[in-house]
């Protein structure tokens, strides 16, 4: 145990000693949490308006003054013909195109009926798809009020059966997307550290040619491991704790579950990825390597986990992919834990998994590392 203590405080002196390493544990996870968390969101605003007024009356100017008024459009300007917002959106200078038909006004007050035209710029469907549920929400609420001004007298003797909903939005009442992101981002930042420090840090030992001595040395291969590994284990709690509390300060994301169950999954998950990174290290030997091979995984973990894009919306065959993925796991806990406020049962599938990966991952990892006398 003596000697295990020896190790372990010789890491830490390593650590905060190299004048590079700090910056990456301690200043890019913070930048990177605020920066990303206010630039991953799926709400779009500024649209680019334009439209094209064939009718030139009260009601079509009512309409465009709709969407002048909305907080996720910004108007641009109006077209004569097609032809002419047909050009500005091939040249990106638009995103929408609203035409608005002759005899508008017309049709609305005697037929009570009309079309409009709207053409959306859907190089990103995605946003295609979320601009037009704003456009049809606009028209409708425009659609609703011409209604009630048509309405003819002996019409109000007829009562309009309207059927009303009332939504309960449960643990997200202001609908605040950095509220979904913010626990995402923040097991983003604890793996990426963990993972990546955890994968040079035995890489740096060859490379130096430290290694060498110590494996001449009467260290036995667990103390040798341990020691090397805890101080990052410590860390990513540590990036934890202060993730946590920038959510809370600077973001208002709620904390509604238990801190000690969070904190028990997460040591339990970072076990995990130290032992990714040790088994990394042990097949390669410059830091470059390690990093881009710790970049490779990392980018397929995120982009299935779930944290940008649903599972259920993946194909079939990736989803039995993410059955291996330790980031989801990690994804899911959070946001249940920190917005649901769930227990300990509702997590134990995923803890009970994480668990198993932590064998699996360590046993390999320490299966792999070769200690020579």
């Amino acid at each position: 145990m003596k000697i295990l203590g020896f190790i372990i405080q010789k890491e830490f002196k390593q650590i905060f000693r190299n004048k590079g390493m700090l910056p990456i544990i301690f200043i890019m996870p913070l930048i990177q949490l605020i920066i990303l968390s206010n630039a991953a969101t799926f709400d779009i605003k500024n649209i680019k308006f334009s439209y094209i007024d064939n009718d030139h009356t009260s009601y079509s100017r009512n309409l465009i003054s709709k969407f002048d008024a909305s907080k996720y459009f910004h108007v641009i300007t109006d077209f004569p013909n097609e032809n002419e917002a047909n050009s500005a959106m091939l040249n990106g200078d638009i995103d929408v195109v609203l035409e608005i038909p002759q005899h508008f006004e017309r049709d609305l007050t005697k037929d009570k009926f009309t079309n409009l035209s709207v053409t959306i710029n859907a190089i990103d469907g995605a946003a295609a798809g979320v601009e037009s549920v704003y456009i049809n929400q606009i028209i409708q609420s425009y659609n609703k009020h011409i209604k009630v001004n048509l309405m003819q007298p002996e019409d109000a003797q007829i009562t309009p059966l309207n059927i009303n909903t009332i939504p309960s939005f449960w643990y997200n009442k202001t609908l605040n997307y950095k509220t979904f992101m913010v626990p995402g981002i923040l097991v983003l930042l604890v793996t990426m550290i963990t993972l990546f420090l955890s994968g040079m840090n035995i890489v740096r030992e060859k490379e130096i040619g430290t290694l060498e001595q110590i494996n001449v040395t009467p260290i036995k291969k667990s103390q040798f491991i341990i020691g090397k590994l805890f101080p990052f284990w410590v860390i990513g709690l540590g990036l934890l704790s202060i993730g946590l509390i920038i959510a809370k300060i600077l973001f208002n994301v709620p904390i509604i579950g238990n801190l000690g169950l969070m904190y028990l999954y997460t040591s339990i998950y970072i076990l995990v990825i130290l032992g990714i990174g040790l088994f990394i290290s042990n097949f390669t030997d410059t830091q470059q390597q390690a990093m881009f091979i710790s970049w490779f995984f990392m980018v397929i973990f995120i982009l299935m986990s779930g944290l940008f894009t649903p599972i259920e919306s993946m194909p079939k065959w990736a989803q039995i992919i993410t059955e291996f993925n330790p980031i989801k796991y990690f994804v899911q806990v959070m946001r249940m834990v920190m917005l649901k406020g769930s227990g300990i049962i509702d997590i134990l599938p995923q803890l009970l998994k994480t668990i198993l990966y932590a064998f699996i991952m360590n046993g390999l990892a320490v299966w792999s590392y070769k200690k020579t006398i």
